[in-house]
C-alpha cells in the first residue's frame, strides 16, 4: 500500500527521529539518497552539470548535500541561492567544488550550455503554494531543462493536492519517508512527474489518504472457493441502458459480465440486444446481490434508481441516476466524473477539478455514499474521510463508454461481497490496468477495455 501522509504527521515523526539520532542524520540520509536519484537520472554523474536551486531551510540543505556527492562523482555543479542557505550545507558544497552563480548566469534558455538537469530545493513541505518572483525568474531562466524536486514541486499545496499560483513543474520527484498527498492526488499529482521514495527510517502512523497497489488488489480480490456455484460467488443485476442509448447497457453489462460474480442479470428496455451480445446473461427480475442503475438510462435512470434501492442491496448510482440524489444508504456507490460531482455540490467543474480531494470527501460526507470521483487520478472517498487514490490507467482510458464499463465492474464486486470503500477502489485500479492492457500505446474501444479486465486480473500476483 502506497501511503500519502500529511506534514504534520511527517513532521512529527522527523521529530521522533531526530530526538535519538546525531545531527543532521536525516539531512544526510535524504542528500545521498537525492544525489543517487539525480545520478540515475542522467545515467551517470561524471562531466554533467547541475544546477540547484536552493531556497532557505533544510530543503535547501538537502539540495546542497546532494551536491556535495554529485561533485565528488565529477558533476560539475552549480548552486543559484534563493534564500538565506543552510550555513554548514553552503560550507560543505564549496569544499567539494561546487561554485555559487546568479541566477542570470549562463548563455540563456535552450542554450547547448544549460544544465542537464535542475534539482529544485526552494520551497519545502512547509511552503505555501505558490512561489516568490524570484524563484519564478531563475526557473524561466532554465526553460526546457527537467527538474528534479526535492521532496515536493516547490508551489504546490502539500496537504491537498491543490495548486495556486507558480510552481515547478517536475520531471521527477524525490520525496523522503512517505508520500504526501501531493503525489498521489490531482492537480498537483501532475506537477510531481514520476516519484521515488527514500526511505530515511520514519515511524508513521495509518495514513488516510492511500494508493492501492497490485500486491494489495491480488489480496483484497475475491476468489472462487472449491465449492463455489455461481449463487455462491454473487449476481450482480443491471438496470441501464435506453432505446436512445442502448451502447451503454451493453457496456455496463460487458464490465459486469467479466467473471468477477457468479452471475449477471439484466433487468432494462433493451434486453433482446443484451442476450444477443452476452448470452450467458439471464434477462428479467430477480434476486440479486447488487445494482448497478443510470448508465444511459436517460430520462428512466431516476426510476431504475428507485427500483433498485428499494431492494436493499448495494447499489452502484452512475450518470444519469447520479441527480437529486437523496440521503443513500451507506453500501451505495456513486460514480461521477468531475461535472457530474459538480453539479451534485451545485459548483463548477472547474471548480471541482481544481480542488478534487476536497469534493470527493464533501460528497461522500453530505450522501453517505462511497462516491468514486473519475478523472486521471481517481479518488474514491468514503463518508469517513478515508480516500484511495488510482494511479493505474492511461489517457488512451478517456473514452466514450469507459465509464460504463467501470459501473459494471465495480457491480460485480459489490455482489461478489466486496464492502463498497474496497469494491470502487479495486475496481478502479483494475479498470485502469484492463486499459494499460488494452491500449498498448494506442487508440483504445470501451468494448476492448471490458475484454481486457480478465487479462488483467490475471497479471495480479499470486497470492499466499
Amino acid at each position: 500500500m502506497r501511503q500519502a501522509h500529511t506534514v504534520e504527521e511527517v513532521r512529527a515523526a522527523e521529530g521522533e527521529l531526530m530526538a535519538t539520532l546525531p545531527a543532521r542524520t536525516l539531512m544526510a540520509r535524504a542528500a545521498s539518497g537525492l544525489a543517487y536519484a539525480v545520478i540515475d537520472f542522467l545515467g551517470g554523474a561524471y562531466g554533467r552539470r547541475v544546477r540547484l536551486l536552493v531556497g532557505s531551510g533544510d530543503n535547501g540543505g538537502d539540495a546542497l548535500y546532494a551536491g556535495v556527492v554529485l561533485a565528488r562523482r565529477g558533476a560539475q555543479v552549480e548552486a543559484v541561492l534563493l534564500g538565506t542557505p543552510h550555513e554548514a550545507g553552503l560550507a560543505a558544497f564549496r569544499s567539494a567544488g561546487g561554485r555559487v552563480v546568479s541566477a542570470s548566469e549562463g548563455p540563456g534558455p535552450r542554450s547547448h550550455s544549460q544544465p542537464d538537469v535542475v534539482v529544485d530545493g526552494i520551497v519545502g513541505i512547509g511552503g505555501r503554494p505558490g512561489l516568490r518572483p524570484d524563484a519564478v525568474a531563475a526557473l524561466h531562466h532554465l526553460d526546457g531543462v527537467p527538474v528534479i524536486a526535492v521532496d515536493v514541486p516547490s508551489g504546490v499545496s502539500v496537504d491537498d493536492g491543490t495548486l495556486d499560483g507558480p510552481h515547478v513543474r517536475a520531471a521527477l520527484t524525490v520525496t523522503f519517508g512517505t508520500h504526501k498527498v501531493a503525489h498521489l492526488v490531482d492537480p498537483a499529482a501532475q506537477a510531481s512527474g514520476a516519484v521515488t521514495l527514500i526511505d530515511i527510517g520514519l515511524a508513521l502512523p495509518s495514513a488516510k489518504i492511500e494508493a492501492l497497489q497490485a500486491a494489495d488488489v491480488a489480496r483484497l480480490l475475491p476468489r472462487p472457493v472449491p465449492d463455489a456455484h455461481k449463487y455462491t460467488r454473487g449476481v450482480v443485476g443491471v438496470r441501464a441502458g435506453s432505446t436512445a442509448y442502448p451502447g451503454a447497457a451493453l457496456l455496463c453489462v460487458a464490465g459486469a459480465n467479466s467473471g468477477l460474480a457468479g452471475m449477471v442479470r439484466y433487468a432494462g428496455p433493451v434486453a433482446d440486444l443484451v442476450r444477443a451480445r452476452h448470452p450467458e446473461v439471464v434477462a428479467g427480475d430477480g434476486r440479486v446481490q447488487a445494482w448497478v442503475v443510470g448508465s444511459g438510462g436517460g430520462p428512466t435512470a431516476i426510476e431504475q434508481r428507485a427500483e433498485a434501492l428499494a431492494d436493499g442491496v448495494p447499489t452502484v448510482i452512475d450518470a444519469d441516476a447520479l441527480a437529486d440524489l437523496p440521503r443513500l444508504p451507506e453500501h451505495s456507490i456513486l460514480t461521477p466524473h468531475a461535472g457530474e460531482l459538480a453539479r451534485l455540490l451545485g459548483t463548477s467543474r472547474e471548480v471541482v477539478e481544481g480542488r478534487q480531494l476536497e469534493h470527493a470527501r464533501r460528497a461522500a460526507a453530505e450522501t453517505g455514499a462511497v462516491v468514486l470521483l473519475k478523472g486521471r487520478r481517481s479518488l474514491t472517498a468514503h463518508p469517513d474521510g478515508r480516500v484511495r487514490v488510482t494511479t493505474t490507467g492511461v489517457p488512451w482510458l478517456a473514452t466514450a463508454g469507459s465509464g460504463d464499463v467501470l459501473a459494471g465492474l465495480i457491480g460485480a464486486l459489490l455482489a461478489s461481497g466486496m464492502d463498497g470503500f474496497d469494491a470502487a477502489s479495486v475496481g478502479s485500479w483494475v479498470h485502469g490496468s484492463a486499459a494499460t492492457l488494452a491500449a498498448s500505446d494506442g487508440p483504445l474501444l470501451a468494448s476492448a477495455l471490458a475484454g481486457s479486465i480478465a487479462a488483467a486480473v490475471r497479471a495480479l500476483p499470486a497470492t499466499t
